[in-house]
């Protein structure tokens, strides 16, 4: 990476903690990604990815006792910034942070409240990138949000047949969300148990080659054995007839 993109790095960072989250600052997060080659492009957007990853939770920290105002300007700025620098997991958990405390304030702040529309495309968005469980919990938050029957309180703008049908589309996509979970869950088991299986199987042929290798080196000793014994038995004979060759005793 040049000198002068990790001076940009760090003139980013700097922004970060002065708490610049306005559109300046995005466009320059924008400016860093326009690059003349693939590979420059994928260092600074990986640096990019890690400087804003170890930023953010310090600064969600640092406005927790700020107004929900100041709370929600740099929860969107992360998730415009994750956005653009293509972290999605991270883009959509700020963005379900960003909802949650908006409908937790909203009894206080009508203008908070989230409208079954945004609900539904934060669902859609989760499910489109393949993170059904984010999107199971964030239907079960809509509909207790919006009312999980067709029966929705007065008072609400929920109430139109627009915001039912919405309704009932979020439901569909539960259990949709519900289905690709509960699939990936046993696809998961499955590939466990074949790994495990696996596992075991390698594990048997090696003690069972480990078996034979030891018969079978038993074996070999054993017939290096009996030749060595042999060999000394041969060796011994001349010997032994020479003995018998040599000169007699006369006892006569």
């Amino acid at each position: 990476m040049s000198h002068s993109v990790q001076k940009q790095l760090s003139f980013l960072r700097s922004l970060i903690q002065a708490r610049s989250f306005g559109n300046t600052t995005l466009r320059f997060v924008e400016s860093l990604l326009v690059s003349k080659d693939v590979k420059s492009l994928v260092e600074v957007r990986s640096s990019l990815t890690q400087l804003l990853r170890s930023n953010y939770l310090s600064v969600i920290r640092s406005v927790v006792k700020k107004t929900i105002h100041d709370k929600l300007l740099a929860l969107d700025f992360f998730v415009r910034a994750f956005a653009l620098v293509g972290d999605i997991q991270s883009c959509l958990a700020l963005r379900y942070e960003a909802l949650v405390m908006r409908e937790v304030k909203s009894a206080s702040c009508q203008w908070l409240r989230v409208s079954p529309v945004e609900w539904l495309h934060f669902v859609e968005d989760a499910m489109h990138n393949g993170f059904h469980a984010v999107g199971v919990k964030a239907c079960e938050n809509a509909l207790s949000c919006l009312g999980n029957n067709d029966d929705l309180e007065p008072g609400r703008d929920t109430d139109s047949e627009n915001s039912k049908a919405i309704i009932r589309e979020i439901k569909r996509l539960r259990n949709n969300a519900m289905a690709s979970v509960a699939s990936r869950s046993v696809q998961v088991q499955a590939a466990e148990y074949l790994k495990r299986k696996t596992t075991e199987r390698q594990k048997s042929d090696f003690l069972c080659k480990e078996k034979r290798c030891l018969a079978s080196t038993s074996f070999r000793n054993g017939i290096k054995r009996q030749n060595i014994r042999k060999l000394q038995e041969h060796q011994s004979l001349p010997q032994i007839c020479g003995e018998l060759d040599g000169p007699h005793l006369n006892l006569s």
